[in-house]
């Protein structure tokens, strides 16, 4: 289709990741064992808190949402990623790139939110256990947990039909392996001011508003552990805020750098790397630091593979 000596696109091209083409066989294994290794650590959380009853509580209803959107965010990337790592010509048809773009910001940021609603969750856990059963109601916890798709499910189709808008001429070659915001809005051939506004805006309140929500949220807990003469329950609760602040900071430096930081201090191979961290590390660590180490996690583990009735521990 031409007009006006303009070739409309159809698909883009995606140059992958800087890989050497001898080491691109063993960088295909890497990546192929952590998606692998993504999903069934992120499985397995899923079918221990469905099985087990005794992980039906407030704490492991968030993780079985976080486990599931990570699972669904490192998918919408990775097997795309390994199959044009085999392909010669990487290609994505134009509705494919807006689709992934969809599903991608979706996953992303329904993940900032449950990382928020995780810390308030212990939060009270912490600060108010005498309530905290009260306080976490199975209705509390709905409202928790409902407005995060809902919020990121329209955030993300906002993205999605404003990209929609534009124009893309004859530059169809994103440096990139797969279809980011801000990476592919450098190929439009109309105008992009209104797309780069709502990226700024949408990401101070969808990034900065929940991470400064998160570290609030963490201060109070370090303040009233503080308070506590324990030891033994100091070291416990610092040990669980110290994995949950080890991924809360992995997740949203990366994505806050990127979003909010012009994109000209942003190379492409800067901007690549990255967006692995996020999109291919952080999903396969979440289930070992947020679960796998937890205790309750390695008693329904026995109980419900095993058939050994492990004491759950509080």
């Amino acid at each position: 289709m031409t007009g006006k000596n303009q070739t409309i696109v159809l698909e883009f091209l995606l140059l992958g990741l800087p890989i050497k083409s001898e080491l691109r066989d063993q960088f295909y294994a890497l990546f192929l064992l952590m998606y692998v290794t993504t999903i069934l650590g992120n499985l397995l959380i899923i079918v221990l808190i469905r099985l087990d009853s005794r992980l039906h509580t407030p704490m492991y209803l968030f993780l079985s949402n976080l486990s599931f959107s990570d699972l669904c965010f490192s998918s919408v990337t990775m097997p795309n990623l390994l199959q044009n790592m085999q392909s010669q010509v990487p290609s994505i048809p134009y509705a494919g790139c807006l689709t992934q773009m969809y599903v991608f910001l979706f996953f992303g940021d329904l993940e900032s939110f449950l990382l928020v609603a995780m810390a308030y969750d212990r939060y009270m856990a912490i600060c108010f256990p005498l309530h905290y059963t009260t306080i976490m109601s199975p209705k509390l916890c709905l409202s928790l947990v409902v407005p995060c798709w809902v919020l990121t499910a329209a955030h993300a189709m906002l993205h999605t039909l404003l990209m929609a808008k534009l124009s893309f001429c004859a530059d169809n070659i994103i440096p990139h392996f797969f279809c980011d915001v801000s990476t592919v809005l450098k190929l439009a051939c109309s105008d992009t001011r209104v797309n780069e506004l709502v990226i700024f805006i949408m990401g101070g309140l969808i990034l900065v508003i929940p991470f400064l929500l998160i570290v609030m949220s963490y201060a109070r807990i370090v303040s009233s552990i503080l308070r506590v003469p324990s030891a033994r329950g100091i070291r416990k609760a610092f040990s669980t805020c110290g994995s949950h602040l080890s991924m809360v900071s992995l997740f949203y430096g990366t994505v806050i750098s990127l979003c909010l930081c012009p994109s000209a201090n942003n190379s492409a191979v800067k901007e690549t790397v990255m967006a692995v961290m996020y999109t291919v590390v952080t999903p396969m660590l979440n289930p070992f630091i947020y679960s796998l180490r937890n205790r309750d996690m390695k008693g329904a583990l026995g109980r419900v593979f095993c058939g050994k009735k492990i004491p759950f521990s509080v």
